[in-house]
C-alpha cells in the first residue's frame, strides 16, 4: 500500500486509487486510512525517452512498462501499484484519462496478476458474463442492449478477473461508464448531446451508467466472443477444448505485454483453471445490421436453457 495523503481517492477495479489527476469517471470514496492500492501521479519522465529506440512506443520489462503516445504523453506503470504520467504540452486531459483508465490500468492489473479481458461484462441473475471481441465488434453496444432490459453493467473495455481458492473465476466491477458509438446511440434513441464525446474518437461518447452499475463481484459464468461476418443471420457456435486457451489469450487486454513482462506461465495457469469452469460461445453477427437487441434475446434464451439443464 502507498501513501495517499493530499490526493483525490477513488475506488475502481476493486482497488483504492489515489490520484494527482482528477478522474471524474471513477467513484470517489472516503477512506479511514492514508494508504491506497494504486497511486497515480504526474512527474517528469522525459529523461526516460532514451529507453525508446526508433519508432518504438512501448518498453516492457518485468515489473515495469513505459510507453509514449504522440501528442498525449509518456506513461509509466510500475509494480502493480503506481502509474506516472508526463503529459506533453497541449495534451487534452480527456485523452490522458483514456490512457490511464485503459492501457495503464490493463497493464497494472496484469502486474497484480489480475486477468484483464478486453470487453464488457454484464450481471445477469447473480452471475457475470463477459462479451469479448475486437475493437468495433459491438461489445459495448451489446452490453447496452442488456442494460435496456434492466440488467447491470460491471465493466466496459477492461474486465478484471481473479480466481478464488476453489478456482472459481470472479469479475470485479470497474467503474460506471460505457463508451458508445454515435450509431449505437441513435439505434437506442439516446440523444448524443447528453453525452461527452471522447477526444480521440469524436463519434464515440462516454455514457455514465451509475444507476445500472453492479458494484459487487460476481462469479464469471460465461464468455461470449462477438465477431462480425458476411452472413445475413446470427450464428452461434460453442468454443471447445484448446480453442478456449486461444480465446482467453487473444482477448486479454494488451496481450503483447504478457511475454515480455514474464507472465506467460501465470497467464497459462489462470486460463487452464478457467476454461473448464465456464461456458464459451462465439457469436457471429451480420456486419451491416443492428443486431444487439436480437443478440441479447438470444443469449438470455441460451442461459435459460442452460439453467433448465442444470436444474
Amino acid at each position: 500500500m502507498i501513501s495517499s495523503l493530499n490526493k483525490t481517492v477513488y475506488k475502481a477495479f476493486g482497488l483504492i486509487v489515489s490520484s494527482d489527476i482528477i478522474l471524474p469517471e471513477l467513484s470517489r470514496v472516503n477512506v479511514v486510512t492514508d494508504v491506497s492500492d494504486i497511486v497515480i501521479e504526474k512527474a517528469e519522465l522525459f529523461t526516460l525517452c532514451t529507453e525508446f529506440v526508433s519508432d518504438e512506443y512501448f518498453v516492457i520489462k518485468k515489473g515495469s512498462i513505459i510507453f509514449r503516445m504522440p501528442e498525449v504523453g509518456i506513461f509509466l506503470i510500475q509494480s502493480g501499484n503506481r502509474i506516472v504520467v508526463s503529459p506533453f504540452d497541449g495534451a487534452h486531459e480527456d485523452e490522458i484519462r483514456l490512457y490511464i483508465l485503459g492501457t495503464c490500468m490493463g497493464a497494472l492489473l496484469m502486474q497484480r496478476k489480475i486477468l484483464p479481458l478486453h470487453g464488457s461484462a454484464v450481471a445477469i441473475d447473480g452471475k457475470a458474463y463477459a462479451i469479448v471481441g475486437d475493437s468495433g465488434a459491438g461489445k459495448s453496444t451489446l452490453a447496452s442492449a442488456f442494460l435496456k432490459r434492466g440488467y447491470q453493467l460491471m465493466s466496459d473495455d477492461v474486465i478484471p478477473v481473479t480466481l478464488t481458492n476453489e478456482n472459481v473465476p470472479i469479475v470485479t466491477p470497474s467503474y460506471p461508464q460505457q463508451k458508445l458509438w454515435l450509431e449505437s446511440l441513435n439505434h437506442f434513441e439516446m440523444d448524443s448531446t447528453n453525452y461527452q464525446p471522447l477526444i480521440v474518437r469524436e463519434n464515440k461518447f462516454a455514457v455514465p451508467v451509475q444507476t445500472q452499475f453492479g458494484t459487487e463481484p460476481l462469479p464469471l459464468a460465461g464468455v461470449f466472443e462477438l465477431i462480425k461476418g458476411d452472413n445475413d443471420q446470427i450464428e452461434v457456435n460453442p468454443i471447445q477444448h484448446l480453442q478456449r486457451f486461444y480465446t482467453l489469450y487473444y482477448h486479454t487486454y494488451r496481450n503483447f505485454f504478457i511475454q515480455q513482462s514474464g507472465l506467460m506461465d501465470w497467464h497459462f495457469n489462470i486460463s487452464a483453471k478457467m476454461i473448464n469452469n465456464i461456458d464459451f460461445f462465439q457469436l457471429r453477427r451480420p456486419t451491416n445490421l443492428f443486431t444487439a437487441p436480437d443478440l441479447s434475446e438470444l443469449i438470455l434464451n441460451m442461459l435459460k436453457k442452460e439453467e433448465i439443464v442444470h436444474d
